[in-house]
């Protein structure tokens, strides 16, 4: 027995040895020209940072961090790069993919926009894990294109967003870092209105929790919690009484998890500050005083400035045909865009309240993938007036905070994750560099290298 045991180990020896060889290193020398810290904005040059076990070790000039670099560390050269903190986008839809219809369907629909009809067909038209499985997908696209780190927030089925986060921490799937809010909480009568009584209620409920008074409130989130999210979202309209969203907070806050509020009129807005939640999303009527107070709180403006830059409805709508009428219509919804969100940027700006941003990418945008989509934002921005380090830091260390992450992403610091990407240009000086990620590393892994 004992020299069929030591034959049996002699055998399995040279493959052992070999699958150590295949195995990664534990250590990664990640070299470029420039580094910034979008934390100071501050730029180093060269620079170096040290990874092992998938956490960032050291950052510096190359010649003082080679000195603690392990002799079989793998080296990654890029060259001439701006190397810079993974990109977070705080405000996500991965289970959603909407096709605006055809103008003559948007005419006759019952719905309003173009937006409802692409959430009925995912809610009624995919099953459960149809939709989990276009949200893998449309998350490597996210992380193909530099989002290390996203916060979904609704419209993801009863748990597909955690289902898709713990698919993704497991290592079943590729996909960014990952924070899950499970269905979104609404009054009774919002969202797809006017649908066939007969299936109505059957439909919404897997896509939204309902809220009908205070202790409504409270069964919502615990109905969320049970299912391991991350935060609750609500979306708040003039419908929403202080009492509902003062309930919700509290319930929320007793189980340690954030309030994330989609509110854009002056009343919903007002009705989250003084509920006391940890983000507003959108803000697209926030006054000067609302702001100040948001700034006192320590309370988080998550802008989405998708719309802001005068062209989404244009872009959405470029594979379908448009009548002349038709075409003037969308031109003046993305000018009212443009208009709004340069408004909304400036009193952010002149503030000082805390601000993150997000896609809000829900869209299907003709020729681009999520990721690529979703990086439009930060040209919005820039047309909306904001710096390019304002931007950057709302995409990183602003976020991060917001999510609560502070401590794991949103910077290039020891300790942080290895969440990195690298562009070819200068970002502070053209902020479109974030829309052509080269470099994208996520946990010390390479996920792509296109330099």
């Amino acid at each position: 027995m004992r020299s069929f045991l030591t034959a049996i180990l002699l055998l399995t020896l040279p493959a052992a040895a070999a699958a150590a060889e295949r195995a990664p290193p534990t250590a990664t020398l990640v070299k470029a020209a420039r580094l910034i810290d979008p934390r100071t904005g501050t730029v180093l040059s060269p620079a170096a940072v040290l990874i092992e076990d998938g956490r960032i070790r050291r950052v510096g000039a190359p010649a003082e961090v080679q000195a603690d670099v392990p002799s079989a560390a793998r080296m990654v050269d890029l060259g001439t790069a701006t190397l810079l903190p993974g990109l977070i986008d705080s405000h996500t839809h991965l289970l959603l993919d909407v096709v605006v219809p055809q103008e003559a369907q948007v005419r006759r629909m019952t719905f309003s926009g173009e937006f409802e009809p692409g959430l009925l067909l995912a809610v009624a038209g995919m099953t459960p894990s149809a939709r989990v499985l276009l949200g893998a997908n449309l998350a490597r696209e996210d992380l193909d294109s530099g989002f290390t780190t996203v916060r979904n927030v609704g419209h993801s089925g009863i748990d597909g967003d955690v289902a898709l986060r713990d698919a993704i921490n497991a290592g079943r799937v590729p996909g960014p870092r990952m924070l899950a809010s499970g269905r979104k909480i609404i009054a009774s009568g919002d969202y797809i209105q006017g649908l066939n009584p007969a299936v109505a209620s059957s439909i919404a409920e897997q896509e939204f929790l309902f809220l009908d008074g205070a202790d409504s409130a409270r069964r919502a989130v615990r109905a969320n919690a049970f299912y391991g999210v991350d935060l609750i979202k609500i979306a708040v309209d003039d419908n929403i009484s202080p009492a509902e969203m003062s309930a919700l907070v509290d319930e929320a806050h007793r189980e340690r998890l954030k309030v994330a509020v989609h509110a854009g009129s002056l009343l919903s807005i007002q009705t989250a500050i003084d509920a006391g939640a940890d983000s507003i999303e959108h803000g697209n009527e926030a006054t000067d005083e609302q702001l100040r107070v948001m700034r006192a709180k320590g309370m988080f403006l998550d802008l989405t400035p998708t719309f802001f830059d005068g062209t989404f409805w244009m872009r959405v709508h470029a594979a379908t045909v448009l009548s002349p009428e038709f075409r003037a219509e969308l031109l003046a919804r993305d000018a009212r865009g443009g208009q709004r969100g340069s408004a909304l940027v400036q009193r952010v700006l002149k503030s000082g309240v805390k601000f993150a941003a997000g896609s809000d990418m829900g869209w299907y945008l003709p020729g681009k993938t999520r990721g690529e989509a979703s990086a439009t934002m930060f040209s919005a921005l820039r047309t909306c007036g904001m710096p390019p380090l304002d931007i950057l830091r709302a995409v990183t260390v602003n976020a991060a905070e917001m999510l609560g992450w502070q401590d794991r992403v949103g910077a290039i610091e020891p300790g942080k994750f290895a969440d990195l990407v690298a562009v070819a240009g200068d970002p502070l000086a053209d902020i479109s560099e974030l829309e052509r990620v080269r470099f994208v590393m996520k946990g010390g892994k390479v996920i792509r290298n296109d330099l």
